[in-house]
């Protein structure tokens, strides 16, 4: 067998023992909740006009409702995703709605744990996102 074949057969045993741990992995649900931020800053002078949008691993999640002239902030929505598995990437990024393009505040990022935590995150703008997610065996 040439040295080239062996490596392919040794790439596709690597491969599939991947695949074979990850699909035995069984499937949780995420849900993130209680999201609040206090001390926001806007972008412009005023007050911001605030909104989270939900990010886990690759894809988006959702995003809450505005919050117009709100420097403390809390969002009533609660996101659920099927699928998701420990140590995926959650992440949430806070934005100032405005009228032309919407302003960055900050971004948290974390990788995700199995039960329920509580966070609190320092945006790059100033001010504080709160949130909690829990991460459960699917039911």
């Amino acid at each position: 067998m040439s040295s080239s074949s062996l490596l392919w057969c040794l790439l596709v045993v690597c491969v599939l023992t991947v695949v074979q741990i990850y699909a035995a992995e069984e499937p949780k649900v995420l849900k993130v909740f209680n999201l609040h931020a206090t001390d926001l800053h806007s972008s412009l002078l005023g007050t911001p006009d605030a909104y989270v949008e939900v990010f886990r691993a690759y894809g988006f999640l959702g995003r809450t409702e505005v919050k117009n002239n709100n420097r403390n902030p809390s969002w009533k929505e609660e996101f659920s995703f099927l699928n998701a598995r420990e140590n995926n990437i959650l992440r949430l990024e806070v934005y100032d709605s405005d009228i032309n393009s919407d302003d960055l505040l900050g971004t948290c990022e974390r990788s995700i744990k199995i039960g329920t935590w509580q966070h609190q995150c320092f945006l790059k703008t100033g001010g504080i996102l709160n949130y909690s997610y829990t991460l459960e065996p699917l039911q």
